[in-house]
C-alpha cells in the first residue's frame, strides 16, 4: 500500500510535537531545579536575528496546523502568538495536536494535487498538495522544531538526539 498524504503528515506532526512537549517539560524542570527564571529560556535565541524559543514553538505549531487544514481543505485556525511561559507553550502544542488529530484521514488523503496558494513576502506562491507538504511544510516544521531543541541544548539543557526523535 502506498504512503498516503495523511500518513506522511498528521501522525508525524503529532509525534514530533509530543517530543517537543517532552523537551519543554525537561526545560521547565531544569529551570526550576536550577532556580533559573524560565524567561531566560523562553526568550533565548541562537543568534540575534533569529526568533526566540517561544516563536520557534509557535512556528512549528503553525506549520502543523496550517498543513493539516490546507490539505484537508478547511479553514486554518488562528492562534494568538502570546505565549510567554512553559505552561502556555504546552497549551499551544496541546491545542495544535487536538486540532490536527481532529482532521480525518479521508480529508487529507487525495490532496496530492490540491492547489494550495500562500501569500509569502507579499506574493502568491502556489503548490500542489504534495509539493506543499514535502518541499515547504516539512522542512519549515523541522527547522523550527530543531531550532527550539538547539536553543535549549545551547542553554545547558541535558537533552540528546533521542529526546528530539522520541522512542519508537
Amino acid at each position: 500500500m502506498p504512503l498516503s498524504m495523511h500518513q506522511a503528515s498528521i501522525p508525524m506532526f503529532v509525534r514530533a510535537l509530543g517530543n517537543l512537549s517532552a523537551i519543554l517539560e525537561k526545560a521547565a524542570a531544569h529551570a526550576e531545579s536550577r532556580k533559573i527564571d524560565p524567561l531566560v529560556f523562553i526568550n533565548a535565541r541562537l543568534a540575534p536575528d533569529m526568533f526566540p524559543l517561544s516563536r520557534q514553538v509557535q512556528a512549528a505549531c503553525d506549520a502543523a496546523k496550517g498543513c493539516a487544514a490546507r490539505l484537508a481543505g478547511v479553514e486554518v485556525p488562528r492562534f494568538e502568538d502570546t505565549e510567554t511561559s512553559f505552561p502556555e507553550l504546552q497549551a499551544r502544542i496541546a491545542k495544535t495536536v487536538a486540532f490536527i488529530q481532529d482532521v480525518k484521514a479521508a480529508q487529507v488523503d487525495a490532496s496530492e494535487d490540491r492547489t494550495i496558494t500562500l501569500k509569502l513576502r507579499g506574493r502568491d506562491v502556489t503548490f500542489s498538495g504534495r509539493d506543499y507538504l514535502l518541499n515547504f511544510v516539512l522542512p519549515n516544521f523541522f527547522f523550527h522544531a530543531t531550532t527550539a531543541y538547539a536553543i535549549l541544548r545551547h542553554n545547558g539543557l541535558e537533552i540528546g538526539k533521542t529526546d528530539f526523535l522520541g522512542r519508537a
